[in-house]
């Protein structure tokens, strides 16, 4: 079993041994039943529908998104079979109208959603993973060529199959949600449908792992390869209500401690612990340069979401007619993803959603001290609604640190750290006896 030296162990008064972090066994079996071979044929079914384009057949029983969503809904219902009634599938869909964009028709718009429900009735949170099952050639609105989209998205919907055929057998508190949307190639539409659908029904949604092109680990032009970084890309500033929330967060200096970035480093901690060999890049944007992606449109409505994609783009794989020019191939095939690359990705998805379904929920009304000038530290906060208790964790960076640097256990519910806010943030977390952590909380002011 592998084991982090990550924190240190706090008793009153006095600084101990240091007290390591273990993978929890049984999430490491989870992440060791992904499968590269399970993936690759993936892979080939959504390719063998020839084009999932948004606007091609909803009618066709084998070629076409309807078809191909159709076979996602169907790789659900049998994973159904494991979660002893708990996993609820459905397809949401709705007409959309001619948009005047990318829209040219009557459209039928359909994401192919799983519902795993948590054992615990009274917590409400919900962790969700999801990919895009559209593709597109290079002319966007074409909705009849062979569009493979092995990489770009077949990668993230194989993710989310392969998250859901895994994590079907678990039975932890809170709730996990899969998708697999349409409509991302020509603007987002199946994310925001969902994403709007989230909102209205006050879910609790408290973290989605978008995940576009996790399966490639070479850049065109370039030539360079990366099969050992996954990228998350995370705002900083939080797009809701940031001219409510604007002042507040430059009192505090939190420009780079909104929800999402806490997202990405928890992504980060969990998914190098659990898969070897890889190292989470954390991108401080919201998506790539000047583009964007489903996670988007839930940051639209206030809910923590970024996206995992792999380190290095190919574009000569990506949005481009399958053919050869003076002997070279274009499009986005199988032949060119790395499996096992892939299979390292899909890990950190499994491993996140598993820590994070199986943790307790936040600590609440968690404060800092700041009555009196001092060179120390004192945070206060309550247990969480929900989950088993066995301590907590307060976390400690310096303030030019991407990452959390140090971890500080305790039982009880408050701490007095001798270190600076000035020159410190500072947050808070539960954590439970086999060492799944909550998500991470940030003190306001008392």
């Amino acid at each position: 079993m592998k084991k982090l030296i990550f924190s240190l162990f706090l008793i009153p008064a006095a600084f101990t041994a240091q007290k390591t972090v273990s993978r929890d066994a049984e999430i490491a079996n989870y992440v060791s039943q992904v499968s590269a071979d399970s993936l690759k044929s993936h892979i080939n079914k959504l390719v063998s529908f020839g084009t999932r384009h948004t606007m091609s057949s909803t009618t066709d029983a084998k070629k076409g998104i309807g078809a191909a969503r159709n076979w996602v809904l169907s790789k659900f219902r049998n994973y159904a079979k494991n979660a002893d009634g708990r996993m609820e599938v459905f397809l949401q869909n709705q007409t959309i109208q001619p948009d005047g964009k990318r829209i040219n028709q009557p459209t039928d718009l359909g994401n192919a959603i799983a519902v795993l429900r948590g054992t615990d009735p009274n917590d409400k949170r919900i962790f969700m993973i999801g990919g895009h099952l559209d593709s597109r050639v290079s002319d966007v609105m074409n909705a009849k060529d062979f569009a493979p989209g092995a990489n770009d998205d077949g990668s993230g919907v194989g993710a989310v199959i392969e998250s859901a055929r895994i994590l079907s057998q678990s039975k932890f508190p809170a709730t996990i949600v899969f998708v697999a949307f349409s409509g991302e190639e020509q603007g987002l539409l199946g994310a925001k449908m969902l994403a709007e659908k989230a909102k209205n029904e006050n879910w609790q949604l408290e973290a989605l792992l978008n995940n576009d092109m996790i399966g490639n680990n070479l850049t065109s032009e370039t030539n360079l390869i990366n099969a050992n970084q996954l990228r998350v890309f995370s705002e900083g500033l939080p797009q809701f209500d940031l001219d409510k929330k604007a002042q507040g967060i430059r009192n505090l200096g939190l420009e780079n401690d909104g929800e999402a970035r806490q997202l990405a480093r928890y992504i980060k901690e969990i998914g190098e612990r659990y898969v070897d060999n890889l190292e989470v890049k954390l991108i401080y944007r919201n998506d790539r340069f000047l583009r964007g992606g489903d996670h988007t449109s839930f940051v639209n409505q206030g809910f923590s979401a970024v996206r995992l994609t792999e380190f290095n783009e190919n574009y000569d794989h990506q949005h481009q007619d399958i053919r050869k020019e003076n002997g070279k191939q274009f499009g986005d095939l199988p032949e060119f993803m790395d499996f096992e690359y892939f299979k390292k990705n899909v890990g950190v998805n499994v491993s996140v959603l598993a820590n994070l379904a199986k943790s307790p929920s936040k600590p609440e009304n968690v404060k800092m001290d700041v009555k009196e000038l001092t060179n120390f530290t004192t945070i206060h906060w309550e247990k969480p609604k929900n989950g088993e208790v066995a301590g907590y964790y307060v976390l400690m960076r310096e303030t030019d640190s991407s990452t959390w640097q140090k971890k500080f256990f305790t039982k009880e519910n408050s701490m007095k750290l001798p270190y600076s806010k000035d020159n410190y943030f500072f947050a808070v977390q539960a954590v439970n006896s086999s060492g799944n952590e909550s998500l991470i909380v940030i003190p306001s002011v008392k």
